[in-house]
Order: structure tokens, then C-alpha cells, then sequence
């Protein structure tokens, strides 16, 4: 279990906040430790929180070091800011970790039908079977999904599904109009829809998704629980080249320190891309090479 140092000196565990009565360092502490995780694992710099929340940066330096007094207030913009609930900073059980805070919020947004079904979806018995053969690659952009992911469906005799497009076709606009249009947390919410619908319509499919969605609790749960993920992991340096190989001089431009940003990003999501059911490692490989990898992974599976 990963652990914190509060204000005192004392080790206390990240994974669930310490409520102990006059506790109340570690409470801080813990609660600044899942601002900064979030903010990471969001590829934010603590300026555009600031931007987005109306909270100095000063603050959230405190904050995150685990010296701020903050208010309900303050900390409910903060979690507006991050897209996120606010009891995800504050409550019992870590967000990204708890089980129990996944099946809450399943149940929360589930119809009567769903929740009268919600022991039999939650049977240890049953994930197989509700995954079907339903393939997801997961992984920053670089690690190769859309390529892999296509040569794959063809290889299976499945379709593929790049879920950004999907959803620009669905829509009939481009993902940077949806952006403007709906921000990143109605965006969020076109990526829940779109997964849904590919669950409700397919049971044999290969799915690519963006590299940030492991950042929302709930719908990488439901990913999760829904396809056999497979992460598609490759070095900072092997990421950065192939978009630029794309042709796509963003990451660089005008940003010396965006190699710096991307093993940032890379590490604080790194613990989540590990729940996928498998790991596929792209570095220093063929396109074929990778292939046959990734098909070997999903036969050892019992996928197909």
C-alpha cells in the first residue's frame, strides 16, 4: 500500500483517508495527496487548475503539500475544476482504488432493472462472461492502439472501434468543437455513452480509447468490467516520437519541457494502465512485431 508522511512526521496509508478523531494532519494530508493525483493523472499543470478553479496557486501548493486549512468551499471548486465528485477527496475510500466506491456510483446512476441485477453483475463468477469478446487498448497516444487495434480486428474477423471518432460520427462534429462546446466534463460524458453503446451493441469487438479515460473512476470501471483491457505500454521517448512521426509537431511546439510533462502524465497514470487485465510492451518493436504479441496475449487469455 502506497503511504504519505503527514505534517507530524507519521506514515499514513494513501489509500483510504485517516478519520481518527483529532487527526487532523493526516486528514489534510491525504486529502492534498488525492488533489495532486488527480490534477497528475489529468495531465494538468497546477496554473490551469488555478485557472479553472479560482483558486491561487499558492493554495493549491499548500494544499497538495498537505498544509492548507481548506474549506468545503474552496475544495468544492477544486473538485469541479478536476471534473470530479467532491466526497472522492474527502471520503472513506480512495476513488481509484476502492471497489467499493466503484460499485456506489454504478448503482447511484443505475435504472431499477439494474440495481435489482447488481448481485448477479457483481458475481466473482461472471466477469468473463460479461466481457464477452470484448477486446479494449488502453494507453497514451503513441503506444500504437489505432494501428494495433485495426490490424487486430482484421486479424480476429471483428470490427474496430476508435472511440473518438466514434463519437464524431455519432455527433457529427470534431472532437475539438464537442470540446469547446460541451468542456472536457460533457465530453467525459459522450465517452461513457459511446462505451455503453458499443457494450449494448457488440459482444466481439476491438475497442481504442483515449489515454486520459483511466482518469475517471467510473467509466474505466465499467471499461474494466466490460472488456478484456489490455494495456499498450511504451516509453516516453518511443510515445513522443511516433506522434511526431504522425506528422504532429504539437507536443513540441513551443514547449521545452514537454518531455518532462509526458513522464509525468506517464507516471501518474501508470498505476492505473497496471489494472488492466494484460500488458503488452510496444518499445523498440515492429508494428509486426507488436501484432503477434498482442495476438499471442489475447489467445493465452481464452479470448478467442
Amino acid at each position: 500500500m502506497n503511504e504519505i508522511t503527514n505534517f507530524r512526521g507519521e506514515v499514513v496509508p494513501d489509500e483510504r483517508l485517516v478519520s481518527r478523531e483529532g487527526d487532523v494532519d493526516a486528514f489534510v494530508a491525504a486529502v492534498g495527496e488525492r488533489v495532486r493525483k488527480a490534477r497528475e493523472r489529468k495531465g494538468i499543470a497546477r496554473r490551469v487548475l488555478s485557472e479553472l478553479s479560482g483558486v491561487s496557486q499558492r493554495y493549491l501548493a499548500q494544499l497538495e503539500s498537505g498544509g492548507g486549512n481548506i474549506s468545503i468551499a474552496l475544495l468544492f471548486k477544486v473538485a469541479n475544476a478536476l471534473d470530479h465528485r467532491v466526497e472522492w477527496l474527502v471520503g472513506e475510500d480512495d476513488p481509484w482504488s476502492s471497489e467499493t466506491a466503484r460499485v456506489a456510483e454504478f448503482y447511484r446512476q443505475a435504472t431499477t432493472e439494474q440495481r435489482q441485477r447488481v448481485m448477479q453483475i457483481l458475481d466473482p463468477g461472471r466477469p468473463a462472461q460479461l466481457r464477452r469478446q470484448r477486446i479494449c487498448l488502453i494507453g497514451l497516444r503513441g503506444a500504437g492502439k489505432s494501428t494495433l487495434g485495426r490490424l487486430l480486428g482484421e486479424e480476429l474477423s471483428v470490427p474496430f472501434i476508435e472511440l473518438n471518432r466514434d463519437i464524431e460520427e455519432q455527433s457529427g462534429m470534431p472532437v475539438s468543437e464537442l470540446m469547446a462546446l460541451y468542456g472536457q466534463e460533457g465530453y467525459r460524458r459522450l465517452e461513457r455513452q459511446a462505451i455503453e453503446r458499443v457494450v449494448a451493441t457488440s459482444d466481439s469487438v476491438v475497442l481504442a480509447v483515449g489515454g486520459g479515460i483511466v482518469s475517471e473512476p467510473e467509466t474505466y470501471g465499467f471499461l474494466l468490467r466490460n472488456f478484456h483491457t489490455i494495456w499498450l505500454k511504451a516509453s516516453p521517448e518511443e510515445h513522443m516520437n511516433r506522434v511526431r512521426g504522425q506528422g504532429d509537431e504539437r507536443p513540441m511546439a513551443g514547449n521545452p519541457k514537454a518531455m518532462e510533462e509526458l513522464k509525468s502524465i506517464l507516471t501518474s497514470r501508470e498505476v492505473l494502465y497496471a489494472k488492466a487485465e494484460s500488458i503488452v510492451n510496444t518499445s523498440g518493436k515492429s508494428v509486426e512485431d507488436s501484432l503477434q504479441d498482442l495476438t499471442a496475449t489475447i489467445r493465452d487469455l481464452g479470448i478467442f
